[in-house]
């Protein structure tokens, strides 16, 4: 933006960015029976495969992907067919395991997460 430029009804101005990098796994609602906040959680980056990153599960989206979309499915058709859901699991990265990497992490790169769930 410039001084004097207008404003648009919904133009960005201006981006907030974390430091601390995150991944968000959506893992299979039979999956989290014993998955909590704070569990130590391994995470393996296609494009690292020589390099192992750590974190901890930050926090459990309070709904399933679905609820948050902008236009839910409607199963409603007469079919009973049960659907596992993806429910999103927010992995702060350690800043330790980053280190040397944090310039090379970007949005939608593919990753296998690992929570130890003991």
């Amino acid at each position: 933006m410039e001084a004097g430029q207008r404003v648009q009804v919904g133009q960005p101005l201006m981006a907030i960015v974390e430091d601390q990098p995150w991944v968000v796994a959506n893992f299979k609602e039979t999956q989290l029976a014993k998955m909590r906040t704070g569990q130590r959680v391994e995470v393996e980056i296609d494009t690292f495969s020589q390099h192992k990153f750590h974190g901890h599960v930050d926090s459990l989206a309070p709904g399933s992907g679905n609820e948050f979309a902008p236009l839910p499915p409607d199963n409603a058709t007469g079919n009973f067919t049960r659907i596992v859901q993806r429910i999103p699991v927010k992995i702060v990265l350690d800043e330790d395991s980053v280190r040397g990497y944090e310039n090379l992490l970007a949005p939608g790169m593919s990753a296998v997460v690992t929570v130890t769930t003991k």
